[in-house]
């Protein structure tokens, strides 16, 4: 760990109007707890990768399948959240030829503007870097492209996302810059989630995940956010405990050839028990990568103690943040969850 201090980690998304209502309110709340900062995601982004299905839906190049039957989103109650139709590749087109217009680019480099301005005038602390959470190819492949397509699918995503990520490195200053890969579908794939599950789904996903860190360059600072999913502000799944988030920490690390500089990790908000936190004694992050638990969970002071206290039976020196990005927050909330985490810094920190 860099060092004993705890600090605020922003996730992704914030249910604010924009991105300078990001930057100022959560520069304002956490100041020097701040390392990092996330444009909030606003906008069409607020759903997460809601706005790529759009995308897919429009291209030329796709179409719904009519041989599959939709899938089937459930949270972990068992709850129909929705279904939505698989999309494939139209007869005749070549995967190989296909590009995506995933946005991110565009939508990264107008608000590394803003933040630059912003840092500039003092508002967002000068050592806070801007931070780009991007999905992963899996996520869209999984959640919305044809069992029968995705194969095909996942290099030409790949390939259209790496480009655009090419064009945010070529664009901002790199020591500025902080890449969250989004680790979702992944991680619901080692919990057998999805209907359609390869067999040697574990070689791909760390492969998939090797790829894209070794694809940032050592100046920028790279980091992996394990998420179990919240299309309705809750886990898809609910963890029995930590062992495949840290399985998955341990394979990232082994396949990097890269520095890794953080990796963050959920907690539900009712596991105070030390049985949750067990498996980070199997954690095998190097010195200099930063661990952030996802502990801290809205008006929940005594809850957010209870899973620190429970965390550090198991490691010494961690940041903290939500579960997950606040986009499916009431945005009432956002006060309180900046409160929350601030309040969760300052206590580890004296403790």
């Amino acid at each position: 760990m860099p060092d004993a201090k705890s600090w605020a980690h922003l996730v992704g998304s914030v249910p604010l109007p924009d991105a300078e209502t990001v930057f100022r309110t959560v520069s304002g709340a956490w100041g020097p707890h701040l390392r990092r900062i996330s444009d909030g995601e606003t906008g069409r982004r607020g759903r997460w990768i809601w706005f790529q299905r759009e995308m897919l839906e429009r291209h030329p190049a796709m179409e719904p399948d009519p041989d599959e039957p939709p899938y089937a989103l459930y949270q972990w109650d068992g709850q129909l959240l929705r279904e939505t139709p698989y999309m494939r590749f139209r007869p005749g087109v070549d995967p190989a030829k296909v590009d995506f217009p995933t946005g991110y680019a565009e939508a990264a480099l107008e608000s590394f503007d803003l933040y630059a301005g912003l840092q500039d005038a003092g508002v967002i602390p000068g050592d806070a870097r801007f931070q780009v959470s991007l999905p992963t190819p899996m996520a869209t492949a999984y959640m919305y492209v044809s069992p029968s397509a995705r194969d095909a699918y996942l290099p030409a995503y790949e390939r259209s996302l790496l480009s655009a990520v090419d064009e945010i490195l070529a664009s901002a200053p790199n020591d500025r810059l902080s890449i969250q890969w989004d680790v979702c579908q992944e991680v619901l794939l080692f919990e057998d989630y999805f209907p359609h599950r390869p067999a040697d789904y574990r070689a791909q996903v760390f492969a998939e995940l090797g790829r894209l860190g070794d694809a940032i360059p050592e100046a920028v600072d790279l980091g992996y956010h394990l998420c179990y999913g919240s299309p309705r502000d809750e886990h898809l799944v609910m963890p029995r405990d930590m062992g495949i988030l840290v399985e998955i920490a341990n394979g990232i690390g082994d396949r990097l050839d890269r520095r890794l500089d953080f990796v963050h990790m959920p907690v539900p908000q009712d596991r105070t028990d030390r049985e949750y936190f067990a498996q980070l004694d199997g954690l095998r992050l190097p010195g200099e990568t930063e661990l952030i638990l996802g502990l801290v969970h809205h008006d929940d002071t005594a809850g957010d103690r209870a899973r620190i206290d429970a965390a550090r039976t198991f490691v010494g020196s961690f940041g903290v943040a939500s579960e997950c990005g606040w986009g499916r927050t009431d945005p009432a909330r956002v006060p309180g969850l900046l409160d929350s985490h601030r309040r969760a810094v300052e206590y580890i920190n004296a403790g």
